[in-house]
């Protein structure tokens, strides 16, 4: 591995995924040797680029128990995401990293009941985290996770979560649409109001991800009730620059969201300055 985070690793496409309209997912492999670029730690992130083009960091979104490849799932919302999206398999990009603290997998998360809460595409971040203890499912509880978007085909990773998160046990899948669809037989409402209405017990750990709207109103919601701060984890992974602690852009307070986070509980964050 190496270890200068700046030099960047050449990397091709090996296989494109359309999982929105606009949102697709890209697994990388070593243009090297055809392996996987690098380790990584769930909720960690990575700095892709096409040279002469641009770059930004991106959440892995694949789990460090895929030994064969990463994958990165971007949606299309400007320059650099526009050419990603019109790559092709068997195109380079360059990938450095991996930046960030990641979850605490083996730490605060291990032996607890969990609960994930995900808005849109902020289901990626956090399918790194899931997958990992859905492979190591001994060492966790029982796994709720609630996710919500616009509609029905804004759904991410849709499939995985039909073919595979719902089916194993202790695992319990949750889904809401906004409006309602013709196709659509689950819960229509945002995902703030169906996480109150499925009124989990406080005891479970907490890990948000999604538009700063939805946080804000799920936090105030766990927190009625009963959730403590101290067991309510989110990423502020989309405020990340440089990843390295060195542009200054990313901090909030004292804190560097690239070097002291992305993650973060929630009684951390209660003590800087209300910027995020």
């Amino acid at each position: 591995m190496q270890n200068e985070a700046l030099i960047p690793y050449l990397g091709v496409v090996t296989d494109i995924r359309v999982d929105t309209p606009d949102v697709k997912t890209f697994r990388v492999v070593s243009a090297a040797d055809g392996q996987k670029l690098f380790e990584h730690i769930p909720g960690q992130c990575a700095m892709v680029s096409i040279p002469g083009v641009g770059e930004a960091m991106f959440s892995i979104t694949s789990s460090p128990t895929n030994r064969e490849y990463m994958e990165f799932s971007i949606k299309k919302c400007g320059c650099l995401t526009s050419w990603l999206h019109q790559m092709e398999v068997g195109q380079y990009v360059t990938v450095r990293g991996p930046y960030g603290n990641g979850f605490p997998v083996e730490g605060a998360f291990k032996g607890k009941d969990l609960l994930f809460v995900a808005g849109g595409i902020g289901l990626a971040p956090l399918r790194s985290v899931i997958n990992y203890c859905r492979h190591y499912r001994e060492n966790y509880g029982t796994i709720d996770i609630v996710y919500g978007s616009r509609s029905m085909e804004d759904l991410v990773d849709y499939q995985e979560i039909l073919e595979e998160w719902s089916k194993e046990e202790g695992v319990n899948v949750h889904l809401t649409i906004d409006r309602e669809q013709p196709e659509w037989n689950g819960h229509v409402g945002f995902v703030p109001n169906f996480v109150t209405e499925l009124a989990f017990e406080p005891t479970k750990t907490a890990i948000l991800c999604g538009p700063p709207i939805m946080i804000k109103f799920t936090l105030a919601g766990l927190e009625q009730m009963g959730f403590p701060k101290s067991q309510i984890f989110t990423t502020l992974e989309f405020r990340m620059k440089c990843g390295i602690g060195k542009c200054g852009r990313c901090n909030i307070g004292n804190q560097y969201i690239c070097k002291d986070g992305p993650v973060f509980r929630l009684d951390q964050l209660a003590e800087l300055p209300d910027e995020y």
